[in-house]
């Protein structure tokens, strides 16, 4: 990316927090922009705080700065600015926010998070950008022209297993989350983490050779898996 595009896009997303500020004033002509504008009702409703929308702005931020991650708590820390926020936001919005459930929450964004990094290595690459711990990388011994083959080799494949390996037992610790809530949020959560795991099954049945293209679950086993979560869920009550 071009110096200046990024320093743009820096002075974008430094007017937007500031005009974010301004929806949560309680004095003043309130926000400019007409989606933080249609947003001030909402915030006001279900009482809201800046963390959430701050992370995602920061996360942004990062983006145009962060092209690789030296460590897999980097890329957590990456995960709790760009996904966590919104499982967050959900849980506020429908007020069933509570520290074990903000946990159990954070633990399934960062997965689906990293679930899409897995499937994406490849554009992520075409765009400069490798969100496959360094550290990780090196363990494997896998190197970045590895990573922009055509098929990926024992090494790359054998890395891919490992950090789908961490976004899975992430998902199994978010499961209860499922479990802890009721109605059509049951149903919308159980559908997340559902999707989390019929794209790990897709990356595996692909021999974890994700470098083609993002391998994608079908239709029958995103439906069966929503169908196991709710069963473990209701388990785990």
């Amino acid at each position: 990316m071009e110096p200046e595009r990024s320093e743009d896009r820096l002075a974008v997303l430094d007017a937007f927090e500031a005009d974010l500020h301004r929806v949560f004033a309680p004095a003043g002509d309130g926000p400019r922009h007409p989606l933080l504008r249609a947003l001030r009702p909402t915030v006001r409703r279900c009482a809201l705080t800046p963390d959430p929308f701050l992370g995602l702005i920061e996360a942004n931020r990062q983006d145009q700065k962060v092209r690789r991650y030296a460590t897999y708590e980097e890329l957590l820390a990456y995960c709790e600015l760009s996904a966590n926020p919104v499982g967050r936001l959900v849980l506020q919005i429908t007020g069933t926010a509570s520290p074990e459930r903000v946990r159990r929450s954070d633990a399934v964004c960062t997965a689906l998070q990293i679930v899409e990094h897995l499937q994406d290595v490849a554009e992520d690459l075409a765009r400069d950008r490798i969100y496959l711990p360094a550290e990780d990388m090196a363990r494997f011994h896998v190197g970045e022209d590895d990573l922009a083959a055509a098929s990926a080799g024992a090494s790359v494949r054998a890395l891919i297993a490992f950090e789908a390996q961490r976004a899975h037992e992430l998902l199994d610790e978010g499961t209860a989350l499922v479990g802890s809530v009721h109605g059509r949020l049951r149903l919308l959560l159980a559908g997340f983490v559902a999707g989390g795991r019929a794209a790990l099954g897709a990356v595996s049945a692909a021999g974890y050779d994700v470098l083609p293209g993002p391998p994608k679950p079908t239709a029958p086993r995103l439906l069966r898996d929503v169908g196991a979560v709710l069963r473990r869920a209701h388990r785990e009550r």
